[in-house]
């Protein structure tokens, strides 16, 4: 199977993870004989958050306010993932990442660096409301997910992440699916799976 990669977009509370991870698993099935490399950022932020160094406690306090990272953090981050755990053999899947342009203009050098064909973008439409409900039934006191943070990720994702997802649907140097996040997962999941060619 030729390697592939995937990039999850998509609001708060989209399912972008569950998604992920779902894939994950069908490639593990159905191509044994290659890896994945997940490169999960929020996961690796409040990792990150959790040490002592003065820039960890600044990631740190953009999680608690609910703030997008700045760039340069977050290809610091998915390219820590690829330079660790990437060896040629795998296949690569982004949750989380990228938010803002500049992140994904950065991100489309990797592909033809290590030599892999176009990357799909599976854009998981959620409305705002629907993306609120999600948040509110996995809250399980993660400080990003209070109220006012919610309504911070809402004004950054508009000012940021919309114009990121614009960009991706006019590229052609991309293969961008349009899904629809608002049904059963399970359905969510046989659509990707079907689109991408699994």
């Amino acid at each position: 199977m030729t390697l592939q990669s995937f990039i999850f977009i998509g609001r708060y509370g989209a399912g972008k993870g569950t998604q992920a991870k779902l894939l994950l698993e069908v490639l593990a099935k159905k191509d044994p004989a290659h890896g994945t490399v997940y490169v999960e950022t929020g996961a690796e932020f409040r990792k990150f958050g959790q040490e002592k160094s003065f820039t960890a406690q600044l990631t740190k306090k953009c999680i608690d306010q609910g703030l997008l990272m700045p760039e340069y953090m977050c290809v610091y981050v998915w390219n820590r993932c690829l330079v660790d755990k990437y060896t040629g053999n795998e296949h690569i899947v982004f949750d989380g990442t990228p938010r803002k342009l500049l992140e994904a203009q950065a991100l489309e050098s990797l592909f033809p660096f290590y030599n892999l064909p176009k990357p799909y973008i599976i854009y998981l439409d959620v409305h705002h409301e629907e993306s609120i409900q999600r948040l509110k039934i996995r809250n399980q006191g993660r400080a990003d997910d209070t109220a006012e943070a919610i309504e911070r990720r809402k004004a950054a994702y508009e000012a940021d992440v919309v114009p990121t997802i614009e960009w991706y649907r006019k590229n052609s140097n991309v293969i961008f699916l349009d899904i629809d996040g608002v049904r059963p997962i399970d359905e969510i999941h046989q659509d990707i799976v079907k689109r991408v060619g699994l």
